[in-house]
């Protein structure tokens, strides 16, 4: 019985072994043809457009980035300002300046009221007049189609202020209205002085809040640091004289004052609100 059981197992064995023989051979013939494929044109061609494209796409980003390099003024001004035709026809550059900051050496700009310091405020256009948006440039610097639009025979488009200017003219107003400068303008009654002092105090803290909105809008991230004064007995000072990346506003500043619309335009110069436009019942 040990005989024939030992004899039946080996030739199971032997017949188990010879079959896993068999089939780890063809196992290892068929990896090893994966694993070593013959090459192709196809294969070689996929290769070749593929190294193709990624040295078509470094050209690419190379380009423009050399682009963006030239152009990182319009890029800057275009990412953290309103679309305005201001931008467009201007276009916006930076360039280092310094601030002045002395607490006691005044220039013109700080004189008290008179007709000095006057001119030189009106000389930043405090007082332009509206500019002229086209119709095409409307949306994308911020107008809804329903506001005031300038009557079609007289060129279309829409009235607006370069704001810029309209912060300024608030700083203005605010300076005009420092305790040592208002009686001088209260007595002269000219521009906003022309109202009665409950709409005149109205003005007056609509500006200083709205350059209160813009300086926390463009909050200015620079550091001051601190200098010693006086030799005899040294001291620390505040340095307020920094360096700051300006925009150009001498060219803004001109582009308004060129493009203003008349003095005295005629009376149909603004085109009647249309059906459906949104009139307020009441100042926004």
């Amino acid at each position: 019985m040990d005989s024939i059981f030992d004899k039946n197992c080996h030739g199971d064995y032997s017949r188990r072994e010879s079959g896993e023989g068999l089939l780890a051979e063809e196992e290892g013939t068929l990896w090893n043809r994966k694993e070593t494929p013959t090459p192709t044109c196809n294969s070689f061609a996929v290769c070749l457009f593929q190294l193709s494209a990624l040295v078509l796409v470094f050209l690419v980003g190379t380009l423009f980035g050399f682009h963006w390099r030239g152009d990182l003024d319009g890029l800057c001004s275009r990412h953290v300002s309103q679309y305005s035709t201001v931008m467009k026809e201007v276009g916006i550059q930076y360039s280092l300046q310094e601030f002045n900051g002395s607490l006691l050496k005044e220039n013109v700009f700080r004189q008290d009221a008179g007709p000095d310091v006057d001119a030189a405020w009106e000389s930043l256009g405090v007082n332009y007049r509206s500019i002229r948006v086209p119709p095409e440039d409307a949306e994308k610097s911020g107008l809804a189609n329903d506001q005031v639009k300038i009557n079609a025979k007289y060129g279309g488009g829409f009235p607006a202020n370069v704001e810029g200017l309209h912060h300024l003219h608030c700083l203005n107003l605010l300076r005009q209205s420092l305790y040592y400068n208002y009686d001088y303008y209260h007595a002269k009654g000219e521009g906003p002085f022309t109202n009665n002092d409950y709409i005149l105090r109205r003005h007056v803290s609509h500006c200083l809040d709205i350059v209160r909105q813009e300086l926390m809008c463009t909050v200015d991230s620079g550091v001051l640091g601190q200098v010693w004064i006086y030799p005899e007995n040294p001291e620390p000072y505040v340095d307020f004289n920094t360096q700051h990346r300006c925009k150009n506003f001498d060219a803004v500043r001109r582009w308004a004052e060129d493009n203003q619309l008349p003095q005295d335009p005629p009376s149909d110069f603004l085109q009647p609100p249309s059906e459906g436009d949104r009139i307020y019942i009441q100042m926004p």
